[in-house]
């Protein structure tokens, strides 16, 4: 193992300590890939199932799938459904908009200080707000 993916590891072990996690090898291997170079990334299961094999992380997609859900539950990461078909799952935890790109399945940040939301539809009782995801959907002109 290298320098850079020891280091990878190494940040991916302590994101998941910060979560209370259990760092299993497989936790640890996806968490390496989802934050280890320090970057933000919007990954589908799919894509961050391919990235494990290209690495040789034998990892099966329904693991991937469950140890994403386990890394939302704990508030590492935020899932972004696009439509109901496909969510990706973002590293990056402030509120910010997305911009789409339909042909290519592309999900990327928007500038947040563009975005201007003038006010919400009241809540329902007994309701209070998570939050709010601003999806842009964008096709080549």
């Amino acid at each position: 193992m290298d320098g850079i993916e020891t280091q990878a590891v190494k940040r991916g072990t302590r994101w998941l300590a910060r979560a209370g996690l259990r760092p299993t090898r497989q936790r640890v291997s996806l968490a390496a890939l989802l934050v280890g170079d320090g970057k933000d990334r919007h990954v589908t299961a799919e894509s961050l199932h391919a990235a494990a094999s290209e690495s040789g992380e034998p990892v099966s997609l329904a693991t991937v799938y469950n140890t994403l859900r386990a890394f939302c539950e704990a508030g590492l990461i935020h899932e972004i459904s696009v439509d109901g078909s496909r969510s990706y799952f973002d590293t990056r935890l402030d509120d910010h908009p997305h911009f789409f790109w339909e042909e290519e399945g592309r999900l990327v940040d928007a500038p947040v200080e563009d975005l201007e939301i003038a006010r919400l539809p009241q809540l329902p009782e007994g309701a209070e707000l998570a939050r709010v995801d601003v999806v842009i959907r964008l096709r080549r002109s």
